[in-house]
């Protein structure tokens, strides 16, 4: 289950806002080389979130969630407690949340839930006005950053115009982080592999090629990944009953 972050305003005193008539280049500039600084998909969503609050015109809160075909919603990234109740909430009857339209629009805006049966959950929660852009779309699931406010009709034609510019950064900067940690623990496998293959060398007698072909053999006997059959090799020629 991937994993979530709650992220406190009060734990970024330095985080920056973006006041009223900055150029907006500039602070997409400087949004993106934020978003390019994190080193993990996670942190990536981390910042993302935090951002979403200071440069969306309007947004309050915010929040970035996984949407499964069969309608589960799963948030991933949150600045605070009432975007999770939001999120994680489910509508009753026979009713679609907004986040549905969300599979045929790039963008869905709620105006003003109050008044509106599908968005009970959300007025309830004193969440007047959504507005909800994709980040990531395939045929079995959606990422979504979602911004909230409190005020009715908070979100005017500015605020969709920098929405949807953030979010392209966003999505840029999320797919870079993820290959950068693929190709670190592509490395980290390599190594962990050269390492069981050279403890077998050493306890076969036997050369490079003929260690990973044992190794390759094992795993597939016991069906098991390489990567964990090598860890387990040198976890127990490292640990203290080996010596």
């Amino acid at each position: 289950m991937p994993k979530r972050f709650v992220v406190a305003a009060s734990e970024f005193p330095d985080s920056p806002c973006f006041p009223v008539g900055v150029d907006l280049a500039e602070a997409l500039t400087e949004a993106a080389r934020r978003l390019h600084e994190t080193p993990t998909p996670d942190s990536t969503l981390d910042t993302a979130v935090r951002l979403a609050v200071d440069l969306v015109p309007g947004a309050e809160h915010a929040g970035i969630s996984l949407i499964e075909r069969d309608n589960r919603r799963r948030t991933l990234a949150w600045t605070d407690e009432i975007v999770l109740a939001a999120e994680d909430g489910h509508p009753a009857g026979d009713h679609r949340p907004y986040w549905q339209r969300l599979w045929t629009a790039p963008v869905v805006e709620v105006a003003d839930s109050r008044g509106d049966e599908s968005e009970d959950a959300l007025a309830g929660l004193g969440l007047r006005s959504v507005l909800s852009l994709r980040l990531r779309a395939d045929r079995r699931r959606l990422t979504v950053l979602t911004a909230y406010a409190r005020k009715p009709r908070a979100f005017d034609e500015a605020a969709l115009r920098i929405g949807r510019l953030f979010t392209a950064h966003v999505g840029i900067a999320l797919e870079a982080a993820t290959v950068r940690e693929q190709l670190t623990e592509a490395m980290r496998t390599r190594d962990l592999i050269g390492q069981a293959t050279g403890i077998l060398m050493e306890r076969l007698d036997i050369d490079a090629a003929g260690a990973f072909d044992s190794l390759v053999r094992a795993s597939q006997r016991e069906n098991v990944k390489l990567r964990d059959l090598a860890r387990r090799i040198v976890d127990a020629h490292e640990s203290p009953d080996a010596r």
